[in-house]
């Protein structure tokens, strides 16, 4: 049997005129990803979020999924920027408002580039955060613990996720988080789970 790594996705986006038409472009992505052997197997619901900072932009549609592939992290980086970049997303304003945002979360349980250079990134503070962005990749993803849009949906397929670093579980992390950030993430009213065959 082929080995297949797991990597978990947020996907995010709030430039279209409405819901629906971000959702649309949501499934879209996940279409794209199969075709480029990035396999989904489970997506969460969708969820309107307030833009971050507050005042920055409509609100979000945010959803997260597991996909399973053989290409490595790196690859499954450089698909994601291909797939941004055929939609249209430029990155000119941090956290600014985009037509489509795909982070890489998690793959398998790596650390990525080391321990040394995750922490200087986990840790940096908040207005560092808003002017400096990594030129390489970070895993895990180094704002996850910090993001109720990225657990929320992340809850809804993979609750018992384990944080390769700080060793705490999706919904522990999501537990952590104040109520009023839980609250913010609203579910999106006839979305679902929707599950996918493993790939063989």
């Amino acid at each position: 049997m082929k080995k297949y790594n797991q990597v978990i996705f947020s996907l995010g986006g709030n430039q279209e005129p409405d819901v629906k038409k971000n959702i649309d472009l949501q499934v879209k992505v996940a279409s794209i990803l199969r075709q480029s052997y990035i396999f989904p197997v489970s997506v969460s619901k969708f969820y309107l979020t307030p833009a971050f900072p507050a005042g920055i932009g409509a609100d979000f549609v945010n959803s997260a999924t597991i996909a399973k592939t053989q290409l490595s992290a790196h690859e499954v980086l450089q698909v994601c920027h291909r797939i941004e970049a055929e939609f249209g997303r430029e990155r000119i304003v941090r956290w600014g408002e985009r037509v489509i945002d795909i982070d890489m979360i998690s793959f398998e349980d790596l650390v990525l580039p080391d321990l040394e250079a995750y922490e200087r990134w986990r840790t940096l503070g908040p207005e560092a955060q808003r002017v400096e962005a990594p030129e390489q990749l970070i895993l895990p993803h180094p704002r996850v613990q910090d993001r109720a849009f990225v657990l929320v949906p992340l809850c809804d397929i993979a609750e018992e996720w384990l944080h390769p670093v700080l060793k705490r579980s999706a919904r522990a992390l999501c537990a952590a988080l104040p109520a009023s950030e839980v609250n913010s993430v609203r579910a999106i009213d006839g979305t679902r789970v929707v599950n996918y065959p493993e790939p063989v």
